[in-house]
């Protein structure tokens, strides 16, 4: 009667982790297959060899492991060129300036900030208010008109209601976008400059944004803009 391979080393192959250092652990369990397979094929019956199809899963499956460790390789090699591409892409932002999630408005000898809004769908009608730091409002616009799904960017003129202009220092913007009378979601997006490039516990970029926003991920960045 034809004797089986002792399928526990595949089970074993299968249960072992392939990265890192269990690779010689995995060469291991494998040389053991074939010591098994090479010893039942020489000591099993002549009158009922082991069937080819038996022996053709057995191999496929020992070949499986192994595509699998070689494919674990090859997706780590990948994963590392996605990463060193992140952070070239990091790099290239510094200077630049950009909208991130956030609500922050600054009025200054230089200007005002820009600002942004994010929808998800299109709105016929947009109100943006502009809050001091004590939370009052200083200036309302509510003929924004109809504004396209997506990022759009705006500049508040540093203007409070009865048309004088705006102290110095921090403001507030929130929306209100609707569409057919319903609501539409929306994010407000600030202004901020990549002043440098960190990385992160996980290896990944980390973009410093000079204190007006914390540091953010380059998929935080919703618009570079040109100043």
């Amino acid at each position: 009667m034809a004797t089986t391979i002792d399928t526990s080393v595949i089970n074993r192959l299968n249960n072992t982790g392939l990265s890192g250092g269990s690779a010689s652990k995995s060469d291991d369990l494998r040389e053991n297959f074939m010591t098994l397979l090479v010893t039942q094929l020489k000591n099993q019956d002549p009158l009922k060899p082991m069937e080819n199809a038996e022996m053709t899963s057995q191999l496929a499956q020992i070949n499986t492991v192994s595509g699998i460790e070689e494919l674990n390789t090859t997706l780590e090699g990948i994963t590392g060129q996605i990463d060193a591409g992140h952070k070239l892409q990091a790099t290239a932002l510094i200077g630049q300036s950009v909208l991130v999630p956030g609500d922050r408005v600054l009025v200054g000898e230089e200007g005002v900030t820009p600002f942004g809004v994010e929808l998800e769908t299109s709105a016929d009608e947009v109100v943006v208010t502009i809050r001091d730091s004590t939370g009052q409002v200083v200036r309302t616009y509510d003929e924004v008109g109809a504004v396209e799904a997506g990022v759009q960017s705006f500049t508040w003129d540093g203007k409070l209601e009865g048309g004088a202009q705006a102290p110095s220092g921090a403001y507030h913007v929130s929306i209100e976008a609707s569409a057919n009378d319903e609501p539409v979601a929306g994010t407000v997006l600030n202004y901020a400059i990549v002043n440098g490039v960190s990385t992160a516990n996980d290896g990944s970029p980390r973009l410093d944004l000079g204190g007006i926003s914390e540091q953010a991920s380059l998929a935080d960045i919703r618009q570079i803009l040109r100043m």
